[in-house]
């Protein structure tokens, strides 16, 4: 897929292109008017904007939303550099600076797009009005060689999409299926722009920095997050694997929005991993109650 080629975001949402400072395309979906802070979803590895289509969609009727493809991912350019999590971080400091953004923003960051909020709230305090962590990658409880589990399963993906399959990553990704009021339509362009080699192999880029991103979301976890309002919404369903790390990684979880300001952990019972697909309400409740919280201390 050329990331020249249009890809239609969805009702009610609209496409740019967005140029850095170094030349480089990304692929901004933008929607939403009214007041409050800019609400910004960063998706996991390996998933492009179109992973929230949904939830974005719902925020919009109240409030400006952005969410966008990071680099290699679905219309962005790829990008040449080793994708860290501080470049990972650059790109996004330089998107919100080339939109002017520069007021406080609510940061929604699923899985991988979690570690990316909070360096980014560690380097831009001021810049971060409010968090919601959805089911957020979290160092201390992940196995230091499941980097390369994961590297591995992307190229695995990559070559299963080349071969046509991407219904089937769909079914491999979402095997509890995902919620009732997740369209067909916007199931179709998730597929599209996900279930792809060209997002895996992104994905791929991305997992080989995971030992030393660990590192600095040690760091950042210690550290703490902003005295901002936050929430953390992790997965209750155990599912096949988790029989260990999931309660292990919700008690961590939990431990640390106990230690923020702010802070707070909502266990998802029915979900698992993918809680923007499997319980979007969730999602959308969320991020309305830390925007509610921002909107009425300002």
């Amino acid at each position: 897929m050329s990331p020249e080629r249009a890809l239609d975001p969805g009702p009610g949402l609209t496409e740019h292109r967005v140029v850095l400072p170094d030349g480089r395309r990304i692929r901004t979906v933008t929607a939403g008017e009214g007041p409050g802070p800019l609400v910004v979803f960063e998706a996991g590895m390996s998933a492009p904007a179109a992973s929230w289509v949904h939830t974005q969609r719902e925020i919009s009727t109240r409030h400006r939303t952005l969410s966008y493809d990071r680099a290699g991912y679905g219309g962005s350019d790829l990008d040449p550099a080793d994708r860290t999590l501080e470049r990972l971080v650059d790109d996004l400091t330089d998107l919100l600076d080339v939109l002017a953004e520069t007021d406080p923003v609510v940061l929604v960051g699923h899985s991988w797009g979690g570690p990316i909020a909070r360096l980014f709230a560690d380097r831009h305090p001021d810049r971060v009005a409010g968090l919601v962590f959805v089911d957020a990658t979290l160092a201390g409880i992940i196995p230091e060689d499941q980097a390369g589990r994961i590297r591995r399963t992307f190229q695995l993906m990559s070559v299963l999409a080349g071969l046509g399959g991407s219904r089937l990553i769909m079914r491999l990704s979402l095997p509890h299926g995902t919620a009732a009021e997740i369209s067909q339509s916007d199931l179709e362009i998730i597929r599209r722009d996900y279930a792809c080699g060209r997002a895996m192999r992104a994905g791929g880029r991305e997992a080989r920095q995971i030992l030393p991103a660990l590192q600095v979301l040690r760091r950042l976890q210690e550290v703490g997050t902003p005295a901002v309002p936050t929430i953390c919404l992790q997965a209750g369903r155990i599912d096949r694997g988790m029989a260990t790390v999931r309660p292990a990684l919700n008690q961590l979880a939990t431990e640390l929005m106990s230690l923020a300001p702010k802070g707070k952990a909502v266990i998802v019972e029915q979900a698992g991993h993918l809680i923007p697909q499997e319980c979007p309400a969730a999602v959308r409740e969320a991020v309305l109650e830390v925007v509610d919280a921002v909107t009425e201390v300002r």
